[in-house]
Order: structure tokens, then sequence, then C-alpha cells
């Protein structure tokens, strides 16, 4: 059985900051190499659509974890390129810790045995 990809509807809120925020932490990227970024590193397991994305990236340079300028992308086109500020190293390293509390906690419950209760 192979992996479904996740709709933007199954992910938990502010998973899509996260997930951009560790996106654009490995590198700049103009918008739509944001979605593909994501979806490289996820093994085509997350997909994120466009209309989820832009604004998400708008809320994230609105609070400064986020910075643009615009350049030109590999087929010549202009394009915005986020880059991650030191608030938003803060951010994804706080956002990071968070995930792991919750993915473990998460696991512990998944893993308990009738026995265990």
């Amino acid at each position: 059985m192979g992996k479904r990809p996740v709709e933007s509807v199954d992910l938990l809120q502010g998973t899509l900051d996260m997930l951009i925020l560790k996106a654009v932490s490995l590198g700049p990227l103009h918008g739509y190499g944001v979605l593909q970024r994501i979806q490289q590193i996820s093994k085509d397991a997350l997909q994120v659509p466009q209309g989820s994305l832009y604004p998400a990236l708008y809320r994230l340079q609105h609070r400064g974890w986020i910075t643009s300028e615009w350049g030109e992308s590999e087929n010549n086109r202009r394009a915005r390129y986020y880059t991650l500020t030191a608030a938003g190293r803060r951010q994804l390293r706080l956002e990071a810790e968070e995930w792991s509390r919750l993915t473990d906690a998460i696991a512990s419950v998944m893993n308990t045995r009738p026995e265990e209760v």
C-alpha cells in the first residue's frame, strides 16, 4: 500500500508555517520552489496547495520570520525569493522542539498496550 499525499486539511494548525520555515532554512527559494522543496524532502508524502502557500508566506513575512527580494527564477522569470531571518531561525527552533514533544506524546499514546493502562 503506497503513501497517500497529506492534504492541507490533514495538517495540524501551524504545521504549514513550520514546514515553510524549514524549507526556506535550507536556502533561498521562490514561492513555487517552497512547494517543490517540501514535496521533495517529504518524499512526495506532503503536497501543499498553492492556495495555502502564498497566504502563509505573507503571514510569515509579516511576522518577521522570513524576508523576500526580487530575483530571477531558473526559467528567467521575475520571482520573489524568500530567506529566513534570525527571528525565523529562532521560531523554527521553537516549533521543531514543540513538534518533537507533540509527536513523542502521540507516539506514547498510540504505542500503549492494554496491560500498560
